[in-house]
């Protein structure tokens, strides 16, 4: 059970309420991380703005790409929630997650994605400088930021225990 319960529509603020159904306006679903952020419209906009880096990375990065890392991030911060969430991305788009053959730029975020969530202090320099070589500095900023923001989110959810979503349950890595 989460440490922090989730809004009540019924019986919250005309302010959550709108950022509430701004959210769902925007995005069609209202899972139970947002439904305990929206106690704060402010926090749940700033941890939205993952979508926001997440448009801007999409010229260079494909949804594949831009899944992996959030995966990688996932995993070594332990964080059951959003490793489920990417995990349905990946197989409802056709790809078995334990099976997946990465391409080079892809093992490349992988990497990055692992190294930054263990460490951010010790991201290889070998890494770095094969992400220079690919992108441009306004997609390193935003590349970096996104992974921040994926950093926060398990942060979020593991302090929280925030609870599993229903509708990701038969995603679970077994």
């Amino acid at each position: 059970m989460a440490r922090i319960p989730p809004i009540d529509y019924s019986t919250a603020s005309q302010e959550i309420r709108a950022e509430h159904d701004r959210e769902l306006s925007l995005r069609g679903r209202m899972t139970n991380m947002k439904r305990i952020l929206l106690l704060s419209p402010a926090a749940h906009r700033i941890y939205a703005e993952w979508f926001t880096l997440r448009d801007l990375l999409k010229p260079a990065l494909d949804d594949r790409a831009i899944w992996l890392l959030s995966h990688a991030i996932s995993e070594t911060c332990r964080a059951e929630i959003p490793v489920t969430f990417f995990r349905r991305a990946l197989i409802d788009s056709g790809f078995d997650p334990e099976a997946l053959e990465p391409t080079a730029d892809e093992a490349l975020l992988i990497r990055f994605g692992k190294a930054v969530a263990a460490d951010a202090n010790a991201v290889p320099d070998e890494v770095w400088a094969a992400l220079k070589a690919r992108y441009d500095d306004t997609l390193l900023v935003n590349l970096v930021a996104f992974a921040g923001i994926m950093v926060a989110t398990c942060l979020f959810t593991n302090a929280v225990r925030v609870d599993l979503d229903p509708e990701l349950e038969g995603y679970r890595k077994r």
